[in-house]
């Protein structure tokens, strides 16, 4: 698929007329999608925010836009522009464009827990749902919210093992599709993420961070987790 993004806040985004400040011009958003849907033989999906501020929700009108226009499906994220990632996402507004389009609405926006996932596709009607901070060095949380959207019970954590498990098989992900140099220093922020909740983590990322290779970082990772299988820890926080 080619995902378009008019949802990004970011100031240095905004500044260049892209991301979430597209929203501001209906009229050129209409035209970009029509575009790209005519120049690719593949489907075009679209992200959203509600609106560029609390006072010009236009998500709607942008909805009808996208459909008008050919975008397949389209993820909306319960914040406007302005709002960044302040406060708390509204679901009032993504339940309305649910109920205005006919295209797949995904849900997005504080989806932090199997409980929310459900409570947010009660609230929207949503076809499905995003989750971007929320699975930054917690993966498994899709699974998670599977199991219980399914089953209306929470797995348990994963064990200290399967953490290091799969850590290190994303550093290795990273460290080849990015190459040794970026591919180091763009492991430090999730081997962080991964850590956040473990005892010792702090400490641990001063250290990680001076490494500058593929190797030193993956046995540090693997000395990290021989200390708490160690000293008895077993399953992830």
């Amino acid at each position: 698929i080619i995902d378009i993004n008019m949802g990004c806040p970011a100031k240095k985004v905004c500044n260049k007329a892209a991301g979430s400040a597209l929203l501001k011009d209906e009229v050129l958003v209409r035209e970009i999608l029509q575009a790209v849907v005519a120049a690719v033989n593949v489907p075009v999906t679209l992200k959203i925010r509600t609106g560029w501020d609390r006072e010009n929700k236009n998500g709607i009108a942008v909805a009808k836009i996208a459909e008008d226009a050919g975008i397949v499906a389209l993820a909306v994220h319960g914040r406007t522009r302005a709002d960044l990632y302040m406060g708390e996402a509204e679901y009032d507004t993504i339940a309305a464009i649910k109920q205005a389009v006919s295209i797949p609405v995904l849900a997005n926006g504080d989806i932090d827990s199997p409980q929310k996932a459900k409570a947010v596709l009660a609230a929207t009607g949503a076809d499905g749902l995003l989750i971007g901070r929320a699975a930054q060095g917690r993966p498994w949380i899709f699974r998670e919210i599977e199991h219980y959207l399914r089953t209306g019970e929470q797995l348990p954590a994963p064990s200290l093992l399967e953490v290091e498990r799969i850590l290190l098989e994303h550093l290795a992900a990273l460290h080849a599709f990015y190459g040794d140099v970026m591919g180091v220093r763009i492991a430090r922020k999730h081997v962080s993420w991964y850590l956040a909740t473990l005892p010792g983590a702090r400490e641990f990322r001063a250290q990680f961070n001076r490494l500058d290779s593929t190797d030193a970082q993956c046995t540090n990772v693997r000395e990290f987790f021989s200390e708490r299988h160690n000293n008895g820890e077993g399953v992830a926080a």
